[in-house]
């Protein structure tokens, strides 16, 4: 798993903090210890900057740079930031994150991407915003993304499909149907371009003691579908662990076998059984209701988990 560390994040109050009184040994501490903790790239979600973007893109840049080889991705809205920031990468080649299919961000994204050599994320969201349905996301990469790129000649390879999670706790009919987008992306363009989500956006809005069970339950089931890439945590352990036990097929734990179950259920396109699961174990019990939340076979609600 290719895992994008989420960690420089806007939305941290102390990554606020930080940026405001522009502490670099703070943002060099935090890219440090995500690259040693296993991310392969780092997101820099600094939000819009409409006002100083321009210069605190390249700020950043300079900083993480110094301490760090790994591709940064410019997280943001603001274009010109995102440039001014392209400009100075030294090193790995850097990502955009990102554009979509609206008209404008489609013409102009892409070109800077080019320009300036980099990857580019491209949402599966059009005009009228984000579709719930796999086919409609699917429809979007194949219709309108991947035809930008070969338009303007940028390579698919460098294209990187988001179909966009979204929050089980609100949006719940949406997470069943971006498995089966991230599973349709695979065959849908040949050969297909790299496919990559926000994976703690599933549990936003839900109480802190329920994310990490959600966020690596989905992680799970995103691998069976065939995800290969994420916009993650690199520092959640008990994330990793999954991960790893995913991919070197380790049964030795009864609630590692459920996760190839879980894992080994969604690559055949079926569901995990009450069967599969020892109910008197509360973590695996606790593993099972959280696939039937995000199969949007019950509904979510806070305190589901703790019934």
């Amino acid at each position: 798993m290719y895992i994008i560390g989420e960690n420089i994040h806007i939305i941290s109050e102390k990554v606020k903090i930080a940026l405001a009184e522009r502490d670099a040994k703070f943002f060099q501490d935090l890219a440090v210890r995500q690259v040693e903790a296993g991310a392969q790239a780092l997101d820099l979600n600094l939000g819009p900057r409409k006002k100083d973007g321009e210069e605190v893109f390249p700020w950043m840049v300079e900083i993480v740079e110094a301490v760090v080889d790994v591709p940064l991705s410019f997280d943001s809205t603001n274009l010109a930031g995102i440039e001014a920031g392209l400009k100075k990468v030294t090193k790995a080649q850097p990502i955009i994150n990102s554009t979509s299919a609206e008209p404008e961000r489609l013409e102009k994204v892409p070109l800077v991407a080019k320009q300036y050599n980099s990857r580019l994320v491209a949402l599966t969201m059009g005009k009228s915003g984000i579709p719930v349905g796999a086919d409609e996301r699917v429809t979007i990469a194949i219709e309108q993304l991947i035809p930008r790129a070969l338009e303007i000649d940028f390579p698919v390879s460098d294209l990187i499909i988001d179909p966009l999670v979204l929050t089980v706790s609100g949006c719940q009919e949406y997470c069943p149907e971006l498995i089966e987008a991230v599973r349709t992306l695979q065959v849908a363009w040949d050969p297909p371009p790299p496919i990559s989500v926000g994976l703690s956006n599933v549990s936003n809005a839900v109480p802190r003691e329920n994310r990490p069970l959600i966020n690596r339950v989905y992680g799970a089931m995103l691998m069976g579908a065939g995800l290969q890439m994420m916009i993650a945590d690199p520092m959640d352990d008990d994330l990793k662990n999954v991960i790893r036990i995913i991919e070197q097929r380790d049964a030795s734990t009864p609630v590692g076998r459920l996760y190839l179950t879980l894992h080994d259920r969604i690559a055949a396109m079926e569901e995990l059984t009450p069967d599969d699961v020892d109910m008197s174990d509360p973590e695996q019990a606790a593993i099972w209701k959280t696939v039937q939340i995000l199969l949007n076979r019950v509904i979510y609600a806070d305190s589901y988990l703790q019934q």
